[in-house]
């Protein structure tokens, strides 16, 4: 497979699957720590589970992106961008234990529109960080 990858645009194909199943896995995690449920708030129309959650899939995005760049090969692009994405968990926890006077997850459920906004901004900022150190 690794001689596949050589071609632009198997190798093009190869990573959009990857990186899609893993989008999934990754989301299938922030649903199962975030005390509402994500999918249904969506289908509601809740805006800031939207931001919340459009940011988490920029964050897991752009990691994959700064680790696919860097890596020579699948096996090590994933391991990278897995890394980062745990790190950009970590990160999610942060900014729930930064907040002690409310809960995060209970005034996004209430679309709290703020706070959706800043989770969005905090998941998008700290991918880059995650991101630029794995080009290290």
């Amino acid at each position: 497979m690794g001689s596949m990858l050589h071609n632009q645009y198997f190798a093009t194909a190869a990573y959009f699957t990857v990186t899609g199943l893993m989008m999934i896995l990754f989301l299938s995690i922030f649903e199962l720590v975030t005390r509402y449920r994500v999918w249904h708030e969506l289908k509601q129309g809740n805006m800031a589970v939207a931001m919340a959650t459009g940011g988490k899939i920029f964050g897991i995005a752009n990691i994959f992106r700064y680790s696919i760049q860097e890596h020579a090969s699948m096996g090590q692009a994933l391991i990278g961008a897995t890394f980062g994405y745990f790190l950009l968990l970590v990160g999610y926890f942060i900014f729930e234990f930064m907040t002690p006077s409310y809960n995060i997850d209970d005034e996004i459920a209430k679309d709290n529109r703020a706070i959706g906004f800043i989770a969005m901004v905090l998941s998008i900022g700290f991918s880059y960080i995650i991101g630029a150190s794995l080009t290290r």
